[in-house]
């Protein structure tokens, strides 16, 4: 047995809470893509996470790259967080009634993102995009929305039509329970490709609401946006009277801390934010045009609503997250992520295999593809070596690194993370580079 396979010793705790969840919960979990099953084997339950560590129930340490697949910028347990939170927490969980917190957040996320006019919160990045969605065809008084294959907006039924991340990850071509006729209002384009989208738009003429959009793809795996890709979006979307809408669920506040539109220069009508705005807690938030969002309830007919939504825990965790990123925060993500992304591709170089795997980063998030870039779009990113995919990530988990079991996911980097841990998981990924191609001798 190699040494790799040895590091990690126990599961009987896992595997045991594992047995007793499957009693409990679809397929053992409250989320599809931590059930491990596009790789095989069981998933390890979480006893607690702190800086760029998790620590299963059988107490093995784990180098953790999918910080809850990205909010965690400062890694688990951050103080400032942990203090703003402990501080909150006496006065009440919930409130059912505004808040000082909301004010103060609101002002920070407005003037962070100059597109966002005004903000409404809400409780997670799915509720936040269709949100916005009804929103955009209240606006327009149109009925279609335009996505990208292999972008997901969370799971309303609106967005599960060639949607990535977990069904992706899982192999699920759509879903059952989302009627026909509410599938046929969503129009797919290919990311990267602003032919697809003219031709929709002169398929559908004065019928498409919303253009949405992951700025920055992340749930096909980590995909940038060509060179004029979301200016050619911001034109038609103005041409055609649409609506503009960038889902910055993921790289809000991540790949800068205005997110893509601030990276790129692009001004979007509606945005999305999600759970990195309360560093990890449950929250989310869209906002857009000051006249767009006058159409939202209480001062418009568009209706949106939720008890949770401005809950005071999450609330001060946003002033608290936001108020710690600086210039400094951005430029150490970007030395982690860089010497990262170089030690991973001097394994690939070093092994031969640089031709069979391709690594895509956009700041500090990125992704291993096991197929020969360029990767694009999502159907580049579908002619991936899945098989080979598994055995790395299974050679990782041994070696205690921790990816998203999942090639259709990125990697997230966090100010937590060390040169130490880089070099273990460049250390681990040329381990699993070998068990992934069959290089075991090499």
């Amino acid at each position: 047995m190699s040494p790799v396979r040895k590091r990690l010793r126990r599961t009987r705790e896992s595997e045991a809470l594992f047995v007793r969840a499957k009693k409990r919960m679809p397929g053992g979990v409250s989320s599809p893509v931590r059930s491990f099953a596009s790789v095989g084997g069981q998933p390890f339950f979480v006893k607690k996470g702190r800086g760029a560590t998790l620590i299963d129930a059988d107490g093995n340490r784990y180098v953790d790259w999918v910080m809850s697949y990205g909010p965690l910028v400062f890694g688990h347990a951050h103080g400032p967080i942990l203090s703003a939170v402990r501080k909150a927490l006496p006065r009440g969980t919930s409130y059912g009634a505004p808040s000082r917190g909301e004010v103060e957040l609101a002002e920070r996320v407005t003037k962070i993102f100059p597109s966002m006019e005004k903000v409404r919160f809400v409780s997670s990045g799915t509720e936040a995009a269709m949100s916005a969605v009804r929103l955009a065809r209240g606006a327009t008084g149109r009925d279609l929305v335009l996505k990208f294959a292999g972008c997901y907006h969370g799971h309303a039924d609106s967005f599960l039509v060639s949607a990535g991340s977990g069904l992706a990850t899982l192999g699920i071509p759509g879903s059952p329970g989302v009627p026909s006729s509410l599938a046929g209002l969503t129009l797919t384009a290919r990311y990267n490709d602003l032919e697809s989208v003219e031709a929709l738009f002169r398929a559908h003429p004065k019928r498409i609401a919303v253009i949405a959009v992951e700025p920055i793809a992340a749930n096909m795996g980590v995909v940038a946006p060509a060179p004029g890709f979301l200016e050619g979006l911001r034109r038609i979307a103005d041409r055609e009277g649409a609506a503009l809408l960038f889902d910055e669920v993921i790289s809000g506040f991540r790949v800068a801390k205005g997110g893509a539109q601030e990276l790129y220069g692009i001004r979007p009508d509606l945005t999305c934010l999600g759970k990195i705005l309360g560093g990890g807690l449950p929250v989310g938030a869209y906002g857009g045009r000051a006249d767009l969002m006058a159409r939202i309830a209480p001062d418009g007919p568009v209706y949106q609503a939720g008890t949770l939504s401005g809950n005071p825990l999450a609330m001060a965790a946003g002033k608290a997250m936001l108020d710690s990123l600086t210039p400094a925060v951005y430029q150490k993500l970007e030395k982690t992520a860089r010497e990262l992304e170089r030690g991973m591709n001097a394994a690939a170089k070093k092994l031969g295999v640089s031709d069979r795997v391709s690594i895509n980063r956009v700041g500090s998030i990125l992704t291993p593809f096991f197929t020969a870039g360029p990767v694009r779009n999502f159907d580049d990113a579908k002619k991936s070596d899945l098989d080979a995919f598994k055995r790395w990530f299974h050679t990782l988990i041994r070696s205690g690194v921790f990816v998203a079991p999942a090639q259709f996911e990125a990697m997230f980097v966090s100010t937590a993370h060390t040169a130490r841990d880089v070099a273990k998981t460049v250390k681990a990924h040329e381990a699993g580079l070998k068990e992934a191609f069959g290089l075991t001798g090499s």
